[in-house]
């Protein structure tokens, strides 16, 4: 089973996508930084997939982070229209305003076609 980070400071966008996520079966764990995040993966927990609020990415330690994990990881992007953060090649991006439906059926998406490529 693959394994989904959800990394939002925003426990709504973060538990609302877990859930719907633990729901179509995928392993979900939210948290709320990069640190958690990173604190998971030093615990040896290694995600397919990493959903990361878009206002985490204005951080260039933050995003030079996700950068490096993105190299074996997929990076889906939650971000704002008005005031995006830099780019980090190779993620998908949405914009808010967004469903969590949208964000998951994304997520999906990204799992499936990470598999395909294995």
């Amino acid at each position: 089973m693959p394994t989904v980070f959800v990394v939002s400071p925003l426990w709504d966008l973060r538990g609302a996508v877990r859930a719907e996520l633990l729901h179509a079966g995928v392993n979900a764990l939210g948290m709320e930084s990069i640190r958690d995040l990173a604190d998971v993966i030093a615990d040896g927990t290694a995600p397919s997939l990493v959903i990361v609020d878009g206002d985490l990415l204005h951080d260039a330690a933050s995003r030079n982070s996700l950068g490096n994990l993105s190299r074996w990881a997929h990076l889906l992007v939650i971000d704002s229209s008005v005031s995006p953060a830099p780019a980090i090649p190779g993620s998908t991006v949405l914009q808010r305003p967004v469903l969590v439906r949208q964000v998951v059926d994304q997520a999906l998406e990204c799992l499936r076609k990470g598999s395909q490529a294995r």
